[in-house]
């Protein structure tokens, strides 16, 4: 049983920062790929960003001019998405992921709001 869950969201103003943090537990054994995704009400769930048990990242079209980072500490079976120059279009809830083995894990999400 994998369990995940993400911690950081809140409420920001236009031009903001937040660190989105997400914690994977349980019976897991080795390194696997973890990302953020993101979802509007009526919208499907979107990739933020992904990062590879080698540290691999893929981002989003719409992460533009580098304002989100995600990195990772394995050890922790931890990821993180550090967001920068946040615009109102970026409110949503961000789940955390895990594709461990054959399956993929997700939290519960966290909401990021950013309005002033």
């Amino acid at each position: 049983q994998v369990q995940v869950v993400e911690s950081g969201g809140g409420l920001v103003q236009p031009g903001g920062s937040l660190r989105l943090s997400c914690a994977a537990s349980g019976s897991i054994f080795g390194v696997w790929p973890m990302g953020w995704y993101r979802q509007t009400p009526g919208k499907q769930r979107e990739l933020v960003a992904r990062i590879t048990g080698g540290g691999i990242t893929k981002y989003a079209d719409f992460v533009k001019e580098g304002r989100f980072t995600i990195s990772r500490d394995s050890a922790k079976n931890m990821v993180y998405l550090q967001m920068n120059t946040l615009e109102p279009d970026d409110t949503a809830v961000y789940y955390c992921n895990i594709e461990y083995r054959v399956l993929d894990y997700w939290g519960k999400g966290t909401l990021v709001t950013v309005s002033s």
